[in-house]
């Protein structure tokens, strides 16, 4: 399997953006990225009036939109009652055999390798003190080592953050 690491935080401490930063560093070591993101949020990323939409939303369950420069995958899932999504059915949608590394968004209770993005002016406690599977934590304020005892990382810091995360993957591929 790919190697696989979230990264986790509340809303608003910077995921996303910390990941904007560090996919483009990580590619230009040859890296090759998968993302998922979970959301909480109907999406709708078709727009209306293409033909896609409309053959999608004419009832179609799985869609495949395929061009020369890229595929998108549609699941339409109709049930009222279905649950959120599932890390492990959505990591296995992806081509692994194309990938090096898997990083995560979201699913933040995840038994998976996981950065906590942890900003102390948000108010907010730790994650990693209930979470045995956070390898290290991103901040941007400086924390008492004595505190924790993993990894601390400078979130304002994204070559460091990349180089945590390609010695992590060499390590466990190994």
């Amino acid at each position: 399997m790919t190697p696989t690491l979230g990264f986790a935080g509340y809303s608003g401490s910077g995921k996303t953006t910390l990941l904007e930063k560090l996919i483009p560093l990580l590619r230009a070591h040859n890296i090759r990225i998968g993302l998922l993101k979970h959301s909480h949020h109907d999406i709708e990323p078709d727009k209306p009036g293409k033909d896609s939409y409309r053959l999608r939303h004419a009832g179609c369950q799985q869609t495949l939109l395929a061009t020369k420069k890229r595929h998108m995958l549609y699941f339409e899932y109709p049930e009222e009652d279905r649950g959120e999504p599932e890390l492990a059915a959505c990591l296995a949608q992806l081509d692994h055999s194309k990938l090096d590394i898997v990083l995560v968004e979201g699913f933040r209770d995840q038994s998976i390798p996981k950065i906590e993005i942890h900003r102390p002016s948000y108010g907010k406690p730790f994650l990693h003190s209930n979470d045995p599977h956070i390898i290290a934590i991103a901040t941007d304020a400086e924390i008492t080592p004595s505190r924790v005892s993993l990894p601390l990382l400078d979130l304002n810091n994204t070559e460091q953050i990349a180089r945590f995360i390609m010695q992590w993957t060499k390590q466990i591929t190994d």
